[in-house]
């Protein structure tokens, strides 16, 4: 928007700068994106979120992560954009369809079909990806699940004590995953999961909504928990219902924290 108005808001502490662009002709490049969410000399924000008008939804999300990378889909984010625009609404995202409905404290996301075949993660190669025959020090045997964007996950005895900020930068480039990865860290109790969430192009952070509905998948498919999962996440918790051959719905917090103008020029 040229008038250079935003909207802050965050999921869990996950947090967005929210551009409405849907009638505006508002550009934004990588380099652009990243000067935007650099928190020492931008607006700072873990996702630069552009709404732009769609022929086939709602709305348009165009997502970019911290580092200027555009990515495929959000949950965290999917939230914030059906608490904001305050009403039913559909939308279109890279990774798929979405649809959301804001509620007293949040909203609930629909985040489409979870999808499982090796070349829909995608993979480099073929493999089962129930319980993939790798391993990275001690983290072996992940699931992958693409729920617009892919994940692995990592089912261990406790989260905390898996080095995630080192092990997550290095699974997340490795050249079986062609388009990179998220990585999730998950332990279970009882029939809650435990998770922690490296996010490809962003690293270490409070909360992943894909990551928790990927991660909840991934349980429910080996039968380590039943749905719904609640899923705690350092900023929080959300709550995953998922039945096979069904779409995935994510309910939780999206919280407004303030709007703001600037200079885009500024950003260039």
């Amino acid at each position: 928007m040229n008038n250079g108005q935003f909207h802050k808001m965050h999921g869990l502490g996950n947090d967005f700068v929210i551009v409405d662009a849907r009638h505006e002709d508002w550009s934004v490049s990588t380099e652009k994106a990243a000067a935007i969410a650099n928190r020492r000399s931008g607006i700072g924000c873990d996702q630069l979120i552009v709404l732009r008008p769609s022929t086939t939804a709602d709305v348009r999300m165009q997502i970019f992560n911290a580092d200027g990378g555009e990515v495929e889909a959000c949950g965290n984010a999917s939230r914030c954009v059906a608490k904001l625009l305050g009403e039913n609404i559909s939308i279109e995202t890279d990774g798929g369809l979405l649809s959301g409905a804001a509620t007293s404290d949040g909203a609930v996301v629909d985040m489409g079909h979870p999808r499982f075949d090796w070349n829909e993660i995608p993979l480099s190669y073929a493999m089962d990806t129930l319980a993939m025959p790798v391993g990275w020090e001690e983290l072996d045997e992940p699931s992958a699940v693409n729920v617009g964007n892919p994940h692995v996950i990592f089912f261990v005895e406790n989260t905390d004590s898996v080095e995630l900020d080192r092990l997550g930068a290095m699974i997340e480039i490795d050249p079986l995953f062609p388009d990179r990865v998220n990585v999730n860290a998950s332990h279970i109790e009882g029939n809650d999961l435990h998770l922690r969430v490296w996010e490809r192009g962003v690293g270490l952070t409070r909360a992943c909504g894909t990551g928790a509905c990927a991660s909840a998948v991934a349980a429910i498919r080996r039968g380590l928990v039943q749905s719904p999962v609640s899923v705690h996440l350092p900023g929080g918790k959300l709550t995953i219902t998922w039945t096979e051959g069904e779409t995935i719905k994510m309910q939780g917090p999206a919280t407004y924290v303030y709007s703001g103008e600037t200079d885009w020029d500024a950003f260039e």
